[in-house]
């Protein structure tokens, strides 16, 4: 489409973000004006560009199934291409040069399927959360005949919920180096596309690749986002369709999951399907809250291990950052770093990173949970009533919130 068919305001707007393409925010209100104006491709390649870098971002997803919706609705069906009244070479060339309208059978076979080394003997601390791993879930995949003797079911998936920063996804891997099984990482982008069927298609795929590789974890980070509740898309057919397609496959009513190991992720499971939350589904969620003690201590030996140190009291510095998160504290030890760095590069003279270092960054770098646990303290407090988050009402309350 010709530039002439845009706006002043957004021929700007798309001007700042080709010299910008990394600025999330400017990218997702481009995708809005391109779809008030009538442009819904290219809010599309707009879109997909924001989940390539931010996966969980609500607003891309539900700006990129309105816009899905409204070019489906102008170019669905076996010879939309020749349909009249709508422009399909005017559609590709808004997307050209963002993402390539690329339609394919099915994904690469077996892409993105990895043998982590990682287990959990690599996690510092957590110790609680490790016994319940290993109680709800890694047990009865390792002794299949105490399983049997039991009568201890195969267990369906696991949700790790929390707040964000907390070290989900590195867990998810430990599981499955523990497991000695493959690990298959599953994210918004892998799934979501703008034709019809096409993300059911690439779900499905996403399970298959896992059963052919069994035994292996399939893990859906951000799965808020995929599988969130069917109540909040009454206008959005193309996710109510991606939510009841795993569901099926979850269910395994049409094909065999047994060796395939679902565990999620979210920072808000209380926005997942509660049809995802039942037996045989998600039906064990465990709360991963900010690292304890022995583990922001292990956290940050890891960051501080390969740079030059003086004088650096670890306890202090475990104690100061209480209910910091595991990336709170990476971005501590940067920030330190970087007052060293400065300092050096300003007298002309190389120093250690100091504690005065890290006193300053203290200054700086608070707990970035505080809104996170806001949300979280309202839910437990009034959308509880199930005991589904007694876990983290215990937490809420070890924080002198409720």
């Amino acid at each position: 489409m010709e530039d002439a068919a845009f706006s002043a305001v957004l021929r700007s707007l798309l001007a700042a973000v080709e010299a910008r393409p990394e600025d999330v925010a400017l990218r997702v209100h481009t995708a809005k004006l391109l779809l008030d104006e009538g442009h819904p491709a290219a809010a599309i390649a707009h879109c997909s560009a924001v989940l390539e870098r931010d996966a969980g971002n609500a607003e891309a997803v539900s700006v990129l199934s309105t816009a899905t919706e409204r070019l489906r609705d102008g170019a669905s069906g076996a010879g939309s291409q020749d349909r009249p009244g709508f422009d399909w070479s005017a559609a590709e060339h808004e997307m050209s040069g963002i993402v390539q309208p690329a339609f394919v059978d099915a994904p690469a076979a077996d892409t993105g399927v990895e043998r982590p080394a990682l287990t959990l003997a690599d996690v510092g601390g957590l110790e609680e959360v490790k016994r319940r791993l290993e109680l709800a879930f890694l047990l009865p995949m390792r002794n299949p005949e105490m399983r049997r003797l039991y009568g201890r079911s195969l267990p369906g998936g696991l949700l790790l919920y929390g707040p964000p920063g907390c070290g989900k996804t590195y867990l998810a891997r430990a599981v499955a180096g523990e497991l000695g099984a493959h690990f298959h990482a599953v994210s918004l982008a892998d799934v979501l596309d703008m034709w019809t069927g096409a993300s059911e298609r690439n779900l499905h795929e996403m399970f298959e690749i896992a059963r052919r590789n069994t035994p292996c974890v399939l893990f859906f980070d951000e799965i808020d986002a995929l599988g969130q509740k069917r109540s909040h898309l009454r206008t959005s057919g193309g996710m109510r369709g991606v939510v009841n397609q795993l569901l099926t496959e979850m269910d395994s009513v049409q094909s065999d999951n047994d060796g395939v190991f679902v565990l999620g992720a979210t920072n808000h499971p209380w926005d997942v399907d509660s049809a995802l939350l039942r037996p045989g589904r998600f039906d064990r969620l465990l709360l991963v809250a900010p690292p304890d003690a022995p583990a922001r201590a292990a956290i940050l030996r890891h960051h501080l291990r390969d740079r030059p140190l003086e004088g650096i009291d670890l306890a202090r510095l475990v104690e100061r950052s209480d209910h910091f998160s595991g990336a709170d504290l990476a971005h501590l030890c940067d920030t330190a770093a970087e007052q060293a760095m400065w300092d050096s590069t300003r007298t002309g003279k190389v120093r250690p990173i100091g504690m005065a270092d890290f006193e300053r960054a203290f200054e700086e770098i608070k707990p970035s949970i505080g809104p996170w646990l806001q949300d979280a303290r309202n839910v437990v407090l009034f959308a509880n009533a199930a005991g589904k988050f007694d876990d983290l009402l215990a937490y809420v309350k070890s924080r002198g919130m409720a």
